[in-house]
């Protein structure tokens, strides 16, 4: 950023030199009489300036572009890392398609802030000040009438900047509500076609999109009205000076330095009046970047100011030799619904099904999501083996658009075919695949698009045999699927435990329950011992 600005320092002075040599070259042809032969070193030298105003204005473009690379990479790199410290729990509140926006079209609006707006900002105070001391230098009434009408061009600036800041925040606002509902009616395409109701989700869209086209053009409005304030002051001003240059030159202005007018000074007067309003001319078309900036980090800032539920911090190892996970005395509350867990205690041996009972709301996933680190106790210690994964399955597991290999290799990246197909036989799908023409290429729409509930269940099942967890946390993992599919899930979750992995498996449903080694139930934020006769 700082070489940014000194390229433009080198810009503005080059021009002031530029014009300097061009007023000295016109008074020696028109007033000495020189002979344009006789002038041709100056001509060089002015050549020689225009290349290096040139060269140095593009230096100025290509390191304030670098400087706002930088700058969005961190910013990114800053939104992603704190996506991943509120983890799932503390995205709940979030719509996918606003947070994409954020980490998107959102950063993307701080380039022009940074790479433009940022180095001109220094600029227009740098150059004017220079330049004014070169008018002073040679009619200080001139540069007074050029001061007088500097500081009205920011004033007004920031009246018109107010209100495009506040309008570039409802724009960005808009075009979240816009994604949401978009992505939300292509989610829902056909549930909307079996009930016919794809002409008014259309007819919503449309309205929605040209609420945000006319929402996009009322800070433009704003931003043309503020150059427009611009260009009259500075016509007005340079109009000012051009007049009092002319009548002083006629001689019928006789106040102050006027009667000493030359026509180098008066030339180099009128040609560096327009050069003072030019940085703040640049600074105003880049205004529109600063609000438009400003009304991108609102949104992020608000993100990045909430608080994640879980420090990130490696937990202390079990006090039992052999256990994979212990919850001490821990408690859990949501701001919401107040304490949901605790306190309550639980170790979780290696290889073990735990099945975790109780009514819908009673803090069963709180429970999986606090194991899985998702979030910390509020009160208690949960302590964890050393360098343990964990891996998560609920009744609605992700999956991709693309092939079965690639959702199978979300969990295990460099898996080759042989693994992948161990894995797809350990989860009871070996001889679908085998019957498909495309093997391990079948492709699958999104959310699983082309495989049955079950099917999609024991997809994800096989990616669990591909990782290398030893704590497998299922939520619902049978919810949806009919008694065949059931008995094949919980077949294949009971291999998982054969291989001394273990379990915990929270579900209403009687199958699983009654495949667990130990069956716990959640009441009042307590785990209660059922015994089975």
């Amino acid at each position: 950023m700082g070489l940014a600005v000194g390229c433009g320092l080198i810009a503005g002075l080059a021009t002031v030199a530029q014009l300097v040599l061009l007023a000295w070259l016109v008074t020696s042809l028109l007033v000495e009489g020189r002979a344009p032969s006789t002038l041709f070193p100056a001509f060089a030298v002015l050549a020689g300036l225009m290349g290096l105003r040139a060269l140095a204005q593009w230096g100025q473009e290509t390191l304030g572009l670098a400087a706002s690379l930088r700058l969005r990479r961190r910013a990114r790199r800053e939104l992603l890392d704190h996506l991943e410290r509120l983890g799932p729990v503390g995205l709940t509140g979030h719509h996918s398609a606003s947070l994409a926006q954020r980490a998107v079209d959102q950063v993307e609006a701080l380039d022009g802030y940074v790479a433009r707006f940022l180095p001109q900002r220094y600029l227009a105070v740098l150059l004017p000040l220079v330049i004014l001391a070169v008018v002073a230098w040679l009619d200080w009434l001139a540069a007074v009438f050029l001061l007088l009408a500097a500081p009205l061009i920011p004033l007004f600036m920031a009246l018109v900047g107010m209100g495009a800041e506040r309008l570039n925040e409802e724009q960005f606002d808009a075009v979240a509500r816009l994604s949401r509902h978009f992505i939300d009616r292509v989610r829902g395409i056909t549930t909307l076609q079996l009930f016919g109701r794809t002409a008014a989700a259309t007819g919503e869209v449309q309205a929605a999109a040209d609420d945000y086209r006319r929402r996009t053009l009322r800070p433009l409005r704003l931003a043309f009205l503020s150059s427009a304030v611009l260009e009259f002051f500075a016509a007005v001003s340079i109009a000012v000076v051009a007049i009092y240059v002319g009548f002083g030159l006629l001689g019928y202005i006789t106040y102050g330095p006027s009667d000493q007018l030359t026509l180098f000074s008066g030339l180099l007067v009128l040609l560096l009046a327009p050069e003072f309003f030019q940085p703040l001319r640049s600074l105003a078309q880049h205004y529109h970047d600063r609000a438009s900036a400003l009304g991108a980090a609102e949104g992020m800032v608000a993100l990045l100011d909430e608080t994640p539920r879980r420090s990130g911090l490696t937990p202390a190892a079990p006090h039992t030799a052999r256990a994979v996970a212990e919850l001490e005395a821990v408690a859990v509350s949501h701001p919401e619904r107040g304490r949901v867990l605790g306190p309550l205690d639980l170790a979780l041996a290696p290889g073990e099904v735990l099945a975790i009972s109780g009514p819908s709301g009673v803090g069963k996933s709180t429970l999986l999501q606090l194991l899985a680190g998702f979030l910390d106790p509020d009160a208690g210690e949960r302590r964890l083996a050393a360098s343990l994964h964990v891996a998560w399955m609920d009744q609605r597991p992700l999956l991709v658009h693309g092939s079965l290999a690639d959702n199978l290799r979300l969990s295990a990246p460099e898996a080759d075919d042989a693994a992948l197909h161990r894995a797809l036989t350990a989860a009871g799908l070996g001889e679908l695949v085998a019957g498909l023409p495309d093997g391990l290429d079948t492709r699958l729409g999104e959310r699983g698009v082309g495989l049955s509930g079950g099917q999609a269940q024991r997809l994800a099942l096989a990616r669990v045999f591909l990782s290398e967890a030893r704590l497998v946390l299922l939520d619902e993992p049978t919810a949806s699927l009919d008694a065949e599919s059931e008995v094949v899930v919980i077949e294949a979750l009971l291999a998982l435990a054969a291989e001394g992995r273990s379990l915990v498996i929270a579900s209403h449903r009687a199958a699983p329950l009654a495949c667990a080694d130990r069956h716990l139930t959640l009441r009042d934020g307590r785990l209660e011992e059922v015994t089975h006769d």
